[in-house]
């Protein structure tokens, strides 16, 4: 949005209506917007110099050209030099602080603007965003008379960049709901992504029929990608596929959406056979990619294809590998039991081992009940997350079913002595209501004792129907 601003200027400079105002040389403005590209802005501060008259096009021009090169300190004194000033120029200047991380001189301007138009909120809106501070988004929103398709697309994208995820649903629908703008593409790209995070499959449904009705997702590629993601993620692999066959030109974001959907589901030999048809289609992979090919590998025990498949990342694609990739290969052979070259690779990974990867082995410890992987795996977790207890109960457990009670013991009363205590788990659930936070330990939920009641009366019902079964 920013960016697109400050281009706008240089569109609106180059007319030739404007050049023709400005009683300049057609030659002499597309010096100066060459050289302000290049980032020769003495060549171009030359060619305005030599200008007779200046209007407040060619002053915005000039502007730009210094806010595109960073040199903010410039572009102001020329903003406070400049004889006249049109809103394009304040929005200009608004942006150029904004996006060189200044919002609070950013606002300052903005408050002094004689007028301003919904570009101009919506640019102080994005820069509120960018800085995470939703409050003062939100209250910049409440405050706009006129709001557009980019205004909407501000504050949602904002909950979605700030991890408000459920928000951006809530956004979504008041937007609906009040019916005085439509959304566009981008609007459905970041809704059905807040769906996918959330798991939301019915408001995700309602989405899409949403969008056919609108016409958008049948020419829009990112929405049909952001529809096989959510559906994805939501389980619905069939209906993903369906979407993914049918679009007529697929981009590398849509085969790696549907390639890591089958690996996430189980459908191991499905995402290879789609990786192959990728390459065959002459779509080069990228490490996103890799991230599926190697998943399925991992759920389908494929150890040594996984392996190639790795290997060939590099040799093959010029792709170097990373954490995820080598989380793969990881959980790969330890799924498989192969714990001792789990280590081996580990310690020869071209990145360092993070927690996930340390806990991967630390479970497969448990599966395969090797007490020293195990104990290995703490010692590096204890490094990485110290205050993790799960990592302790687990490796409690590994001693345990070796029968090694008094380390298990042990650990247990280390456990407590040092104050350990176990985050509460959050579980969502979609209603017709929205979506609803249930937690594990705590804080209640405000319907709890009426949750507590029609779970006994479920309860009691099961255990009549099991009466009757016996009967």
């Amino acid at each position: 949005m920013i960016m697109w601003l400050r281009e706008s200027s240089l569109l609106v400079v180059e007319s030739r209506e404007l050049v023709m105002h400005a009683k300049c040389s057609t030659e002499s403005l597309n010096q100066m917007f060459l050289f302000g590209t290049l980032c020769s802005m003495v060549s171009a501060n030359k060619v305005f110099c030599e200008m007779v008259e200046k209007n407040v096009v060619i002053w915005t021009s000039m502007i730009n050209g210094y806010l595109l090169n960073k040199d903010l300190v410039s572009a102001r004194r020329y903003f406070d030099l400049s004889p006249e000033r049109d809103i394009v120029l304040w929005n200009t200047m608004v942006a150029g602080y904004i996006e060189m991380g200044n919002m609070m001189e950013a606002r300052s301007l903005f408050d002094q603007m004689p007028c301003r138009d919904v570009m101009s909120w919506n640019t102080v809106l994005e820069g509120y965003a960018n800085i995470g501070d939703m409050e003062a988004c939100e209250r910049v929103f409440d405050e706009m008379l006129e709001r557009n398709v980019f205004s909407w697309n501000g504050l949602i994208k904002g909950y979605a960049q700030n991890g408000r995820v459920s928000e951006v649903l809530g956004s979504f629908k008041r937007m609906v709901d009040e019916g005085s703008v439509f959304p566009n593409d981008a609007t459905l790209t970041l809704v059905l992504s807040a769906c996918a995070k959330l798991g939301a499959f019915d408001f995700g449904k309602r989405v899409h029929k949403y969008g056919e009705n609108l016409g958008y997702n049948k020419v829009d590629v990112n929405v049909k990608n952001a529809l096989i993601d959510m559906y994805g993620k939501c389980g619905a692999i069939e209906i993903a596929m369906e979407v993914f066959k049918g679009i007529k030109r697929r981009d590398l974001i849509s085969w790696n959406t549907m390639i890591n959907g089958l690996a996430a589901h189980g459908h191991g030999t499905e995402a290879l056979d789609l990786f192959h048809e990728m390459k065959n289609c002459g779509i080069s992979p990228d490490k996103v990619t890799f991230v599926g090919v190697l998943c399925a590998c991992k759920h389908m025990g494929l150890v040594e294809d996984g392996l190639a498949y790795f290997n060939s990342m590099f040799t093959d694609f010029s792709i170097t590998p990373q954490i995820e990739h080598c989380g793969c290969v990881v959980d790969l052979l330890s799924r498989a039991g192969f714990l001792t070259q789990a280590v081996e690779f580990i310690n020869k990974m071209p990145v360092k081992a993070d927690a996930v990867i340390w806990a991967t082995l630390l479970g497969a410890s448990k599966v395969y009940k090797k007490v020293d992987t195990g104990e290995l795996a703490l010692k590096e977790l204890i490094k990485l997350e110290p205050r993790n207890p799960a990592n302790f109960v687990m490796l409690s457990n590994i001693y345990g079913d070796a029968g090694r009670f008094d380390d298990a013991a042990r650990l247990k009363v280390a456990m407590r002595d040092t104050g350990f205590k176990k985050e509460a788990g959050i579980s969502w659930i979609e209603t017709d209501d929205g979506l609803v936070k249930f937690y594990s330990s705590g804080e209640k939920h405000p319907r709890t004792e009426e949750l507590q009641r029609i779970l006994g009366e479920l309860k009691s019902f099961n255990i009549l129907l099991d009466e009757e079964e016996e009967l």
